[in-house]
């Protein structure tokens, strides 16, 4: 028998016992299973770990070489990104200024504690899609369910967030910047144009109502593949990455008036960079670009809506907001910082009007009857896990994806009352934590007022540090690179 050195029992020593560490801290005694490979391999050698290394052949050497190396690359970049960390990149303007679209971070996923993978078979760095070839980077089978390694704390009130998009679990793949259940939504209102006087209808004709909508919607996107695209169904973690600032907690009751974000009629903290849109009127001239980088709005974010002409479509909605369209309007996002500079500028600026609530579309749920809109909504009660809620029909369209979509329950609206799993009841007692995301860029965030709750199983990570950031609006040669950024913490 070959002679074992105190090398490589040493070796052996330090790789068991970081691994059987990792065990310990992911609570899966099943990878002691792995513990024999780790043994034949430092100790035994029984199976020919290296066999290309002794080939005769160079090409085999060389051919095997790259792939020993991609294998464990791919392989140590696959548990980099479960357990520690990975990149995201921002891609809309909903956090603005606080984060910047061409922001590069760094998300920590030891924060919150990183998940158990619903789906561990599945291609480093590719969400759902594999590049080029356009098919699902995972493989469906198997799924594992929710489980969360301890980390180092929970969710803080206003902490940034990056987490799953809970209304990307079914998705129509021509329409992907569209949730599908506002999708279905939208075209079923289409399809049926006449409009409905909610204020004469009780309750359970409003839902009868909404429920036409929607499944006129969706029985229109299921049927019309070559229009909307195949409709999919994803594992959470494999929805699309969307972050958001925290603005409530599991147990908060939130509530907005006037754009103020209110918890248990409290008034929070607003982040230093808030904005809304506002229509700004010059006194005559175009702003000029200088004063829009100045100011540090991108060109996406810039719309002229009128240049002061006399013929202009827009000119009736610009009178409902007291704006007569003969000089330039923009519609702009501002901080408070931003609107204080331009009112000063009375050369230039003439009038500032915020963009009205009611603007913003149709708001979380979609299928009941509030009169809310993104500036004011709620109040709403914020799910909690271990707390029972009365279901009533005011509060189970709130609450009815929570029920069914996300801890997977048979909920049922029957003549006599509501079943859930087949039982008559009236109460609910929730298994998981949920929270309220919403973007600083408040009218221009598609966020909780739209799609409602983030589960606790949605969470994926915090983000630390910006180790690079682009400016899409400027070349190479013209400030891409925002210098000012690089490796600057999110959390400062």
């Amino acid at each position: 028998m070959k002679q074992i050195s105190r090398k490589q029992w040493i070796k052996f020593g330090i790789v068991t016992f970081l691994y059987l560490l990792f065990l310990l801290w992911v609570k899966s005694w099943l990878g002691l299973v792995v513990l024999p490979f780790i043994f034949d391999a430092y100790i035994t050698k029984k199976i020919p770990w290296g066999w290309w290394k002794k080939s005769e052949n160079g090409a085999v050497r060389t051919v095997m070489s790259w792939v020993d190396a991609i294998v464990f690359a791919l392989v140590a970049v696959y548990f980099v990104n479960l357990y520690l960390f990975q990149n995201y990149q921002i891609p809309s303007s909903s956090l603005e200024k606080s984060l910047l679209v061409g922001d590069f971070l760094y998300v920590s996923k030891v924060s919150y504690g990183p998940r158990v993978p619903n789906t561990p078979l599945s291609m480093p760095l590719a969400q759902h899609t594999l590049p080029v070839f356009g098919c699902k980077s995972y493989i469906e089978w198997p799924q594992w369910k929710y489980k969360r390694v301890p980390g180092f704390g929970k969710v803080k009130l206003n902490d940034i967030v990056v987490f799953n998009f809970p209304a990307g679990d079914t998705v129509a793949l021509n329409n992907q910047m569209e949730d599908f259940y506002n999708l279905a939504y939208r075209e079923g209102r289409r399809m049926y144009p006449n409009t409905v006087n909610m204020d004469s209808l009780t309750r359970e004709q409003q839902r009868h109502v909404y429920d036409l909508y929607y499944n006129a919607g969706r029985n229109l996107v299921r049927s019309n593949p070559q229009m909307y695209g195949k409709v999919v169904v994803r594992p959470v973690d494999r929805r699309e990455n969307y972050v958001k600032r925290c603005v409530g907690l599991p147990g908060d009751t939130l509530q907005i008036k006037d754009g103020q974000v209110y918890i248990d009629g409290k008034a929070t903290q607003n982040p230093e960079d808030l904005q809304f849109n506002y229509f700004v009127q010059t006194t005559g001239p175009l702003i000029p670009e200088s004063m829009f980088r100045e100011l540090g709005i991108s060109n996406d974010d810039q719309w002229l809506v009128t240049d002061g002409s006399e013929a202009n479509e827009n000119a009736p909605f610009l009178a409902t907001l007291g704006i007569t369209a003969n000089t330039p309007v923009y519609h702009l996002p501002l901080t408070q910082k931003m609107l204080k500079a331009l009112e000063g500028n009375k050369k230039l600026v003439s009038r500032i009007v915020r963009e009205p609530g009611d603007l913003g579309g149709d708001v979380y749920p979609l299928n009941l009857y509030t009169k809310w809109d993104r500036d004011n909504y709620g109040p709403l009660w914020i799910p909690a896990k271990g707390q029972t809620i009365t279901l009533t029909d005011d509060n189970l369209p709130i609450y009815e994806r929570c029920i069914e979509a996300y801890e997977g329950n048979k909920l049922e609206r029957r003549q006599d009352g509501i079943y859930i799993n087949g039982q008559k009841t009236d109460t609910y007692t929730f298994q998981m934590d949920y929270y309220w995301m919403m973007g600083d860029n408040r009218h221009n965030s598609l966020d909780s007022r739209y799609w409602g709750f983030v589960p606790e199983d949605h969470v994926v990570g915090k983000p630390i540090v910006v180790w690079l950031s682009l400016d899409k609006d400027r070349s190479w040669f013209d400030g891409k690179i925002r210098w000012n950024r690089l490796f600057k913490w999110v959390h400062e």
